[in-house]
Formats: C-alpha cells, sequence, structure tokens
C-alpha cells in the first residue's frame, strides 16, 4: 500500500543573510527568511537533522552614527533591535535554533581565532592607502558616506562605490566633487595604514569551489567577471571612530563589518552548540562530513563566494556546500515604496493578516533562480483565497462535518479508494525534489493539482445527497475518511510553507501533520476532533489597511524633508541646446552583466537609437513595449561597456521610487518638446 521514503538522514546548518540593526524587519526581508524557514522545516520533515542559526548584523558606521543621534550607545539600541527582530520572526513562523548579534563574545573570539590564522599564514598585508576624510566630523568616510558625480557618466549625486545610472565601480577617490553624506562638508584625502587579505593567494581553490556545482549558473558568470579582472586585495581594516571589533594588537584598527558578519553565521551557531551540546568542530572543522548552506540576496554574492570562503579556507575551516542566492521584492511592479505604502513592514503586516498568507503567495512565486519576486496585491488576495481557503481547507471542511455530525468523529476502518491515496503518496518524491531544489512553486502547483483531484472526487461522489438517500451511511464515512486523508496528505506536503495552518490541522486529525513517512499509514478507525476553520479568506480591505498604515508611518519623516538642493542655474540659451524629442520604445530588454541597465530601443520616427538606462529596478522590460518617453535626441553618443548608448531617456525619482517622464497620448515618435 505504501511508497515509503528512505533517505540517509543528513546533518545539516542552514543560514539567512544577517539583517542590519538599525532598521525595521520588512516584507523584503521576510522572502529571504520565509525561502530559508521553508527549505528548513522540508528538510526536517523528511527526518534530517537540520539547525538554523543566524544573527543581527550589528557593527558598522551606520550603527554608530545611529546611536550617536539617539542619544543612546550602540550596545542599547542593537539590543532593542534583536528582541524585535526575534519577535518578527517567530511572528512569521520563522523556526530558526538561534538568532544571535555579531556584537557577542562568542564573535569576537572566532573573528580574532580566524585572523590570527589568516595572519600567520601570510594572507594579510599592510600598506598605506589615502582614504576620503570628513574633518568636521573627524573620522574616514565608508564608501556609501560619500556622493559625488560618477567618473564615468557624470551622473550626479552617486555613492563611492558605483554608479547607479551605469553602472560603473570605481573608488571613492575618483568621484567628482565628493561631500560627506555625514556633515555635507568637502572630504579631503588622508594617508592611514590598513590590513588587506590576499584573495590572490586562493584564486585556484576558489575556481575549484565555483566550478563544483555548489552555486547557481548566474552567479559563476558573475564570479567569472571579477576573475576575468584579476582578484584584488581585500581591505578588511577600518580607523576609529568605528563601532566593531578591535584588531589585535592595534590602537585604532577595527575589522570591517563584512569581516565579522559572515563569522557571525559561525558563532551564532557555537552558542547554539554550547547550549545544546553539539560538537562545534563536528559541524565547522576542515574534514566537517556535516552539509552548511546559506541563502542570500543577490545584491551580496560578491562577499559570500569570494572574501568569506576564502577566509575560511586561509583559517582551515569548512567552506559552504552551497551558496544559494534569490531576486528581489517588488510590489505591484515596482520597488517597495513608501510613499506609495508598499513599503511594509513585518509587523505592519502582522498587524493585519496571518503570516501564512504571505508565506504562501512567496513560496507560490519562488524558484532557484535570481528572479526578482513581485507581489501583486490584488493576486495576493485572489491566489490565497483561490488555493488555500477555496482548495485546500474546503477538502478538510466538507468531509469533516459529516464525519462528526453522522460519524461521530470516526473514520472508517477502510478508505473508499486506496489506489488513488496511493497516487498522492507517490507524488510525494517528485514534490519533495522540488522543495530541495529550492523550485517551490513547481511544488506548489504540483500540490494544488493534487487538491483539484481531491475537491474533484468529493464533488462527484456528492455524499451530501447519499447522506439524504438513507442506507449508504457506510459509502458516505469511506467518501469522507477518503477526502480526510487526501487532505492528510496535501498538508502535510505544505506544511513548510504553512506551519501555522498545517498546526491547527494537525489538532483536527489528532496527530502532528510534520513528518512525511507519517502519510505510509492513513487514518482509519481513529476519531478526529471537531473541525475549526483553519483559515478564512482575505477580505480585500484588509490589504488597502495594511497600505494605508505604511503611508501613515512616514508622515514625521516627510514632515522633516530638506529643502531642494539644486543645482547650478543655468540661462535659457543653455537650455535650447537641448533637443527633447517622443520616442516609442520598439524593444526593451535587461544587459547582461549590469544590475540596474535597461537597452531601450528608440523610435524617433525617422531613425532608431540604442540607449542604455538606468531603470531596471523600477520597470519590467516585458511591459516597457510600445510606451512613449521624452529622450534627450543631441546628446553626444557614449561608449560602454555593454555598447554604445545613443542618447538619454527623462526619469525622476526620489527615496520612493523611479519614474519615466512621458507624454500625453496623441503624440508621435519624433514630436520636437518645447
Amino acid at each position: 500500500m505504501s511508497q515509503e521514503i528512505t533517505t540517509p538522514k543528513r546533518k545539516i546548518l542552514v543560514t539567512s543573510a544577517l539583517p542590519y540593526a538599525n532598521g525595521d524587519i520588512h516584507i523584503g526581508h521576510m522572502l529571504e527568511y520565509v525561502q530559508t524557514d521553508i527549505w528548513t522545516r522540508f528538510q526536517r520533515a523528511q527526518g534530517h537533522e537540520c539547525y538554523f542559526a543566524w544573527a543581527d548584523d550589528a557593527h558598522g558606521t551606520p550603527v554608530m552614527l545611529w546611536a550617536r543621534r539617539e542619544g543612546k550607545t550602540p550596545e542599547e539600541l542593537i539590543e532593542k533591535a534583536n528582541r524585535e527582530h526575534k519577535a518578527d520572526f517567530r511572528d512569521f513562523g520563522i523556526s530558526f535554533d538561534n538568532y544571535a548579534t555579531t556584537h557577542s563574545d562568542h564573535n569576537r573570539a572566532l573573528v580574532e581565532k580566524i585572523y590570527t590564522r589568516l595572519d600567520e599564514g601570510g594572507y594579510v598585508a599592510r600598506r598605506n592607502i589615502k582614504q576620503l576624510y570628513d574633518e568636521s566630523e573627524g573620522m574616514f568616510l565608508p564608501d556609501r558616506f560619500i556622493r559625488g558625480t560618477c567618473p564615468k557618466c557624470k551622473s550626479e549625486d552617486q555613492y563611492g562605490d558605483s554608479c547607479e545610472v551605469c553602472g560603473t565601480t570605481y573608488q571613492p577617490t575618483d568621484l567628482i566633487d565628493p561631500r560627506s553624506v555625514v556633515s555635507g562638508s568637502t572630504p579631503v584625502l588622508k594617508e592611514s595604514e590598513h590590513y588587506f587579505i590576499t584573495l590572490s593567494a586562493f584564486e585556484e581553490r576558489l575556481r575549484e569551489w565555483m566550478d563544483s556545482g555548489v552555486l547557481q549558473d548566474e552567479v559563476v558568470n558573475k564570479l567569472g567577471e571579477w576573475f576575468t579582472d584579476g582578484l584584488r586585495d581585500w581591505d578588511i581594516s577600518r580607523d576609529a571612530p568605528y563601532f566593531g571589533f578591535r584588531i589585535p594588537g592595534t590602537e585604532d584598527k577595527y575589522f570591517y563589518v563584512w569581516v565579522d558578519a559572515p563569522i557571525g553565521y559561525a558563532a551564532s551557531f557555537h552558542e547554539l552548540c554550547e547550549r545544546e551540546g553539539l560538537d562545534f568542530d563536528e559541524w565547522w572543522g576542515p574534514d566537517s562530513n556535516t552539509e552548511l548552506y546559506h541563502f542570500i540576496g543577490k545584491d551580496i554574492v560578491y562577499f559570500h563566494t569570494l572574501f568569506w570562503p576564502a577566509m575560511l579556507m586561509g583559517a582551515g575551516m569548512r567552506i559552504p556546500t552551497a551558496v544559494y542566492a534569490h531576486g528581489f521584492l517588488t510590489v505591484d511592479g515596482a520597488k517597495m515604496s513608501k510613499s506609495r505604502g508598499t513599503f511594509i513592514r513585518a509587523r505592519t503586516y502582522l498587524d493585519h493578516l496571518a503570516p501564512d498568507y504571505l508565506r504562501y503567495y512567496f513560496a507560490a512565486k519562488l524558484g532557484p533562480n535570481l528572479a526578482d519576486i513581485d507581489l501583486n496585491l490584488e493576486d495576493f488576495v485572489q491566489r490565497v483565497n483561490s488555493d488555500l481557503v477555496g482548495k485546500l481547507v474546503n477538502i478538510a471542511s466538507r468531509c469533516a462535518g459529516f464525519i462528526n455530525r453522522s460519524f461521530d468523529n470516526r473514520l472508517s476502518a477502510q478508505l473508499a479508494e486506496p489506489e488513488q491515496y496511493q497516487r498522492f503518496l507517490e507524488a510525494r518524491e517528485a514534490i519533495g525534489k522540488e522543495f530541495e531544489g529550492r523550485n517551490y512553486q513547481s511544488a506548489i502547483r504540483q500540490i494544488m493539482a493534487l487538491a483539484d483531484e481531491a475537491n474533484r472526487y468529493i464533488d462527484d461522489r456528492k455524499p451530501w445527497v447519499l447522506i439524504k438517500e438513507g442506507g449508504k451511511e457506510d459509502e458516505v464515512q469511506a467518501i469522507c475518511t477518503q477526502g480526510i486523508n487526501l487532505f492528510r496528505v496535501l498538508i502535510t506536503l505544505l506544511g513548510p510553507v504553512i506551519p501555522f495552518t498545517a498546526e491547527k490541522a494537525g489538532r483536527f486529525l489528532g496527530q502532528p501533520v510534520d513528518q512525511w513517512t507519517d502519510l505510509d499509514t492513513p487514518l482509519l478507525d481513529v476519531a478526529i476532533n471537531g473541525f475549526e476553520p483553519l483559515l478564512t479568506r482575505i477580505d480585500g480591505d484588509k490589504v488597502e489597511n495594511i497600505v494605508a498604515a505604511s503611508k501613515e508611518s512616514l508622515k514625521p519623516a516627510e514632515a522633516k524633508a530638506p529643502a531642494l538642493d539644486l543645482a547650478d542655474e543655468i540661462t535659457i540659451e543653455d537650455f535650447l541646446k537641448v533637443d527633447l524629442r517622443i520616442a516609442r520604445i520598439e524593444k526593451a530588454e535587461a544587459v547582461e552583466g549590469a544590475d540596474k541597465l535597461l537597452r531601450l530601443t528608440l523610435d524617433l520616427g525617422s531613425e532608431k537609437r540604442n540607449v542604455f538606462a538606468g531603470i531596471k529596478s523600477a520597470y519590467d522590460p516585458a511591459e516597457l513595449a510600445g510606451r512613449h518617453v521624452v529622450m534627450v535626441a543631441n546628446l553626444k553618443p557614449r561608449k560602454m561597456r555593454f555598447g554604445l548608448s545613443e542618447g538619454m531617456v527623462l526619469a525622476a525619482g526620489d527615496q520612493s521610487g523611479l519614474y519615466l517622464l512621458s507624454p500625453d497620448e496623441g503624440v508621435s515618435a519624433g514630436t520636437r518638446v518645447t
């Protein structure tokens, strides 16, 4: 009757990227943590020994400045943030075994141990460098605390390490007219001794690891570019003042936050080992037979696939079994926006809706690649109501009524159709492979197809008709027992995705639904409990309330908006030199190797132009074809590493998002804007 799952027991350690301590958890964060938690719960449901440990990222200049503004110590603020983050995670059903902070004694000891091994191994170099220094604040400026004009495309107000318009990376000292984000003053160059890890010493081992199948193809391709350019030494030190761990043997040098942040994975697990009596060396030693998986966003691939494994190699510790990156979250097709109320904090969501709704929707969208995930709020309501309530829960509710009322809560001694139950069991293997490979959207499709079949089974047999005919009570009981058992299979398979609903279902069925092998034996001739609604339909008003609450939370910040920072004045003669034309987007496509650029083929009526635009974060290329935009037609063509850009499309943007400027309907391509 049964098809048993007989996989060997594995020892697995799972981590998620560390949220920064100076901010609230929002639904963009939750995409990753839900992805990680589903995978972790799935592994436990197979009977594997699987732990989930990670931490708050507590160090760096932003935390130091945050504490200064609040008039408190960094320690006070990160302790409060840690409590709040843990509460958000627990209430979202994130089943972590330990959640720490990188500002811990465990992490300090491990950081110093790894650094000492790297230094003794000859992997740490020391040399003087020149950095931008804010004299009014008395501090060296991190890359992200410097803004200026891009040295490549001359776009203004760009970060100190990369241009969001053309995608160029550079040194902060290459910026034109740099300014300090902290004070607004012009920084000066100042020399200081810094410490570097020589990444080139690990190049061969990193290449071998990279090519062994531990990374997604998109990540391997990106890493290939960095190897082609040559691995540069990695600056691991920062000068005082800085909130972090002091480098041993120095007075005013601190470890860069990206040194102690990933080590925080191991330190958090070390805390768990001490508490649970586990052997840390068995899991992190160089000869470990356990598995280690990192779930991260695609924006921090560089640190997790080059710096982090290089440190572990140099320190004689095990390297990750795999690193899994995912895309970003958009809401209604655009970046999360505070002004539109779609920058939704986890707590704001939880104040209005059950976590399983969002967990399910994320799972239905998540695949194994780096594609961005869109939370379409209208589709969210429709899909949850249709799938979870209309299909899944409906199976249990329509069968439970008959079992409760007519058969004293007792299931029949046999299934009506054991062959069908067997086919449901046989689906475990294929669905399990999809969960293992993080292709949750495929797993969800297969489970919902089974739910459709279960509902058709009940519809075709019509127990509500049979019970009225008399003399068919045994048949009705068997049909409903079949339905209850099919529901049990489905809720067990979906348990990693909707754990709160699964727990309620377990109480209804009289036994937990957290182990897939339990399904080998169907529930027969046993009593179940009275049925209570497992989930209710989402009221669209609740989603509107979430959006409204997210907007309201910004009012104080909006009231303090600074005055406009205007550029230098120009004359009307200067402006008349700009030839603005209406252009029709004939084609839009992503640019391989560029995180922010789209390649636009523009039709100006009499000719076509190729333009690169830094709007990828705000627009889906598939939705741009046929749209009219305003472009600067007489801008000198600029050679980029992706090709020649023959103009510029106009867009406006602020912290809430980026928006292309479009003319009213009826204006044809090529029309001059006056």
